[in-house]
């Protein structure tokens, strides 16, 4: 009776801790931002950072390209975002943009498919993460340097002038992304 009343513990020791960590990993995915949801305020930061940017976990993924459709599909999604800095110098890390410049040559030509977004937010993060994208070493070597460079980013009034730079780029290297 002793051994069963142990085993029975053990047993419901381990499922519990099995539903916690299933439970936390359940609650981070369930929370990640839709792309059409509202924005929301974020909350003061108190020291560095309120958000981390492994704070949003994306879905399996197997090649590049597919990391990429993920992170182009997130770049709407104003909460798709994580700060640093204290309080009087706060800054944003857009993760989406980041991700994509990481991801390089890849991101490329999903980038160009939005370029010409209705959502000017989203433009933005698809000019800056054009820049950083085509920053690829892999790409570089064969546009001999050449990388969208615009003069003003993550500003929404530059959308227009960085969508002729982004184009006049596209024209002159697109056939260096086969």
């Amino acid at each position: 009776m002793k051994i069963k009343q142990n085993m029975l513990c053990v047993l419901l020791l381990g499922s519990v801790l099995l539903a916690g960590c299933a439970g936390k990993q359940h609650r981070a995915t369930s929370t990640a931002p839709q792309a059409n949801d509202e924005p929301v305020q974020a909350a003061p930061v108190a020291s560095t950072s309120s958000v981390s940017a492994t704070d949003w976990v994306p879905p399996l993924y197997m090649s590049p390209e597919e990391e990429a459709a993920y992170y182009v599909s997130r770049l709407s999604d104003r909460r798709f975002v994580s700060y640093y800095g204290d309080q009087d110098n706060r800054r944003t890390f857009y993760i989406a943009a980041e991700r994509l410049g990481d991801i390089g040559l890849p991101a490329v030509p999903l980038l160009y498919a939005r370029l010409n977004t209705q959502d000017e937010y989203e433009q933005m993060l698809v000019l800056y993460a054009l820049q950083l994208a085509t920053q690829d070493p892999l790409l570089t070597s064969k546009t001999g340097g050449n990388y969208v460079q615009l003069p003003s980013v993550l500003s929404p009034e530059s959308n227009a002038e960085n969508v002729v730079i982004a184009q006049q780029w596209w024209q002159r290297n697109a056939s260096y992304l086969n």
